[in-house]
Order: structure tokens, then sequence, then C-alpha cells
């Protein structure tokens, strides 16, 4: 038999329980977005023409393969006003649609690799001859977040 007292008790329990599900049913205030790279480059003395050289070629082809392929948003070459010590002379920041997988980078490299006509052993070649140029001052990442 059911009790007046059972029925308040039960009662407070579905009022509290209403009262918490909303809370727990809100969404975020935000959503994931776009990833981006931010790299930090010192051109060193006497390089910086022959670093925009690479930069307006080879760089620029590799980006726009990226966007081709659905995976590069968009790219920039910032350049810094005034370095202080320790601040980079450029950044190059580059804007992806989503994180890559393992997979995805593999055949984004063969892709890039194919479009330089170069294999690893050269790719990595080339990347220190552009250290007599620049020197990577290294690089973070971010994810947008974008407010609903």
């Amino acid at each position: 038999m059911i009790t007046m007292k059972t029925l308040v008790a039960g009662a407070a329990m579905l009022i509290a329980a209403a009262q918490v599900t909303p809370a727990m049913a809100q969404e975020s205030s935000y959503k994931p977005g776009t990833v981006w790279e931010a790299g930090r480059i010192d051109v060193l003395p006497g390089q910086f023409e022959n670093y925009m050289d690479w930069l307006a070629t080879s760089w620029k082809k590799i980006q726009e393969l990226g966007k081709a392929e659905g995976v590069v948003v968009e790219y920039h070459v910032l350049a810094t006003n005034n370095p202080r010590a320790g601040e980079p002379d450029l950044i190059l920041i580059v804007e992806y649609k989503d994180y890559l997988t393992t997979a995805q980078q593999e055949a984004m490299r063969k892709k890039v690799n194919a479009l330089l006509a170069q294999d690893n052993r050269q790719a990595s070649t080339a990347s220190g001859e552009r250290g007599k140029m620049r020197e990577q001052l290294g690089s973070t990442e971010y994810q947008e977040l974008i407010l609903k």
C-alpha cells in the first residue's frame, strides 16, 4: 500500500531529477573548429630573400596541394615588425581542416614528395639545406573554439 509519505518522497525525487536533467543535457557553449599551426622562423643574416624564394616556390606548392586535397584551409606568412631578441622574424601559419591520422600524414607526405620529385631521404637533405637560411624556433598548435 502506498502511503502519503511515499508519494511525497517520490514527488520530491522527481522534482530533483527534473531540475538536474536540463543542466546535464545542456550543450557546450562552443564547438571545436579548425586546427592552426604557427611555426616560428628566425631568418639568418643575409638569407631573407633566399628563404622567401623557397617559401614562394616549394612551400607554397605544398600548401596549395594541401588545399587541393582538402587538408589545408588557408596559409599565411607573417613578418614580425621590429623583432626583439628571441622573437621570430617570420611566422608561418597553416590552418588545417582537422587533425590528420598517421595514415593521412603518410599519404600526404608521399604526395608532397611526388610533387617535389623527391623521396624521404632527399626531403630530409633539403630540410637540412634550408638550415643555412633559417633557424626553426619551434611551432605551436592551436584549435579554434567556435562560440555558439
